[in-house]
């Protein structure tokens, strides 16, 4: 990785997009310290103190805007109302018929998602803020802080409107940073922001635990949190390079005097298929019951069992629930993102066939089982990665935030790798020694 940034700062046209690519991130970090105009930013930060990383609810949308959610800043919603957005415009394409034709159009018809996409990060912006500016008007953002319900003094139709829209619109320049590093950059916008917004928040989270520490000034601690961080990173790289790679042979055609296909190829099968999706679902259908407790107000029964079993996460029934529902979704979106009968079609069209396998429906029946075998250990992988949090809430009493939790360590080491892909592909374009011998 090291070897690959090093030739690519080497190179003029590369070494202008990395660091074109680093002022947007720097860039992005300050918007994510600009407080929004009619936030007391000094009751924010006596309530962050008094909160002392217990980030509660919200603890997941804070991490993906890299600690300004909770801060209030105009990048507050972050990169979150666009993957929401993605998310759902992938999950439409299979049900709705218009948007599966688009996709199948090429560069044109996906210009067009995009461009559906956009408008929808657009609309979930507005309802994000509202929620937020709601939430902070009540007090219920902080829930322990003494001068929570004064975060916001001028609670007036206008302070609040001018909220919604300037975070709304730090949600359209965050997307429009991400095409620019896409563009111009290295490539990947969306997804290299996103590192950036999570990776900003591992050397304070880190400190905490070093700071919460007993044994040997919190040193002990500390080290313990780094070697467990470098096992889990070695286990996601090993895991998320790891694949099923089903040879496809391509009969010869002659179509005039010239003869096509002949060759050999393959199908890469990822065993976790469906990357860190599966995670997200979980994570934020689990949030709906406490939120809607909390919003609530209710003291009734079933609010109690609620507080007392899914909201801070260390109960047996929480982890057992969090866990079926990151296999079940991981299987979910594998096959609604990975279709094997469409496969085996484009398959047969082109005269291409699975060695020993039938071409059409023996095929897509040979696909699907194998789809399902590889996801099984995919699915109880992405669940144990992401019940690390829960342990290191239980072992060193940290926040749910965990700094090397299942969610921030799977975006971070596969957008990693991603990048270092597309630099290495970027510099074996400019450099043909390797063709020519």
């Amino acid at each position: 990785m090291l070897t690959a940034f090093a030739r690519a700062f080497q190179t003029p046209d590369l070494r202008k997009k990395l660091l074109f690519t680093l002022g947007i991130m720097v860039l992005f970090r300050i918007g994510a310290h600009v407080p929004v105009p009619g936030v007391s930013y000094e009751n924010v930060q006596a309530c962050m103190d008094e909160a002392k990383g217990a980030q509660g609810l919200f603890g997941l949308v804070n991490m993906f805007s890299g600690g300004a959610l909770l801060q209030i800043t105009i990048f507050a919603l972050g990169i979150m109302p666009y993957i929401t957005a993605s998310i759902i415009l992938q999950l439409l394409v299979v049900v709705i018929p218009r948007l599966e034709a688009l996709k199948k159009e090429g560069q044109s018809g996906q210009g067009k998602i995009t461009q559906y996409t956009r408008y929808l990060t657009v609309a979930l912006a507005i309802l994000q803020a509202t929620g937020l500016v709601a939430t902070a008007r009540s007090g219920t953002l902080f829930q322990n802080c003494s001068v929570a319900s004064q975060i916001i003094p001028d609670q007036s139709i206008f302070t609040t409107a001018v909220m919604v829209i300037t975070m709304t619109a730090g949600t359209g320049l965050i997307m429009w940073l991400g095409e620019l590093i896409t563009d111009r950059g290295i490539g990947n916008g969306m997804s290299i922001l996103m590192f950036v917004s999570i990776a900003a928040g591992f050397p304070g989270a880190l400190w905490a635990i070093k700071k919460q520490g007993k044994l040997a000034d919190g040193w002990i601690e500390f080290g313990a949190v780094i070697v467990c961080g470098l096992a889990m990173v070695a286990l996601v790289v090993f895991v998320e390079q790891a694949q099923r790679r089903i040879p496809v042979q391509y009969a010869k055609r002659m179509i005039g005097r010239r003869s096509y296909g002949g060759t050999s190829t393959y199908i890469p099968l990822k065993v976790n298929q469906a990357g860190v999706i599966p995670v997200i679902f979980a994570s934020s259908l689990l949030y709906i019951p406490a939120l809607i407790v909390q919003f609530s107000g209710s003291q009734a029964g079933w609010a109690q069992w609620i507080q007392s079993h899914f909201v801070k996460g260390d109960h047996p029934l929480y982890i057992a629930t969090y866990f079926l529902l990151i296999v079940f979704f991981a299987f979910f979106y594998v096959a609604i993102s990975f279709n094997p009968e469409e496969v085996a079609d484009n398959m047969k069209k082109y005269g291409g066939f699975i060695p020993g396998i039938r071409a059409g429906r023996p095929t897509a029946e040979y696909l699907s089982y194998v789809l399902n075998r590889i996801t099984w250990p995919g699915s109880l992988y992405l669940g144990l990665i992401a019940l690390v949090p829960t342990v290191a809430l239980i072992m060193f009493n940290a926040n749910q935030n965990f700094p090397f939790g299942g969610t921030s360590i799977l975006i971070i080491v596969g957008v990693g790798l991603e990048t270092v892909k597309q630099i290495e592909s970027q510099l074996q374009q400019r450099h043909y020694e390797g063709f020519l011998r």
